[in-house]
């Protein structure tokens, strides 16, 4: 069962992600998906849709490289690196027209075949950082 897992997760980065095609959630998530981040869930196919909408509109060349997947069971995780260029609102931040390089890891869990539930983790601070909306002290 994990690799029939990696491959779904890895069609989704590659048509949903990076690919842009929304049409693919219903094949890949499940109805009943979840998605959990530090402040924040989602529930169903359009709350995730609603969310990658988002990002495009904040980073429309966001892409998504897969730096390592694993599975176990009926989980996978993935830790990836997400590059693109600031250039629509984000969270109440005008567009700063920097380009970003930031890392995330994201544990999902599946059910026949489908994304049911997911937890994702990126580092907001070195986002924040390299958008210029946030200062380090020295």
């Amino acid at each position: 069962m994990s690799s029939v897992n990696e491959e779904t997760m890895r069609r989704f980065v590659d048509d949903v992600l990076n690919g842009r095609n929304l049409a693919s959630l219903d094949e890949l998530v499940d109805p009943d998906y979840v998605y959990r981040a530090p402040g924040e869930e989602l529930r169903g196919r359009e709350g995730l849709a609603a969310l990658l909408d988002g990002y495009r509109s904040a980073f429309p060349d966001l892409e998504i490289a897969i730096d390592e997947l694993v599975s176990g069971g009926d989980a996978t995780v993935l830790s990836f690196t997400l590059t693109g260029t600031h250039r629509g609102d984000l969270l109440g931040h005008a567009p700063t027209g920097h380009r970003v390089r930031v890392h995330g890891m994201v544990r999902s869990r599946f059910r026949d075949g489908r994304i049911v539930d997911e937890w994702e983790l990126i580092d907001q601070l070195s986002l924040l950082q390299q958008l210029g909306l946030m200062k380090m002290e020295d």
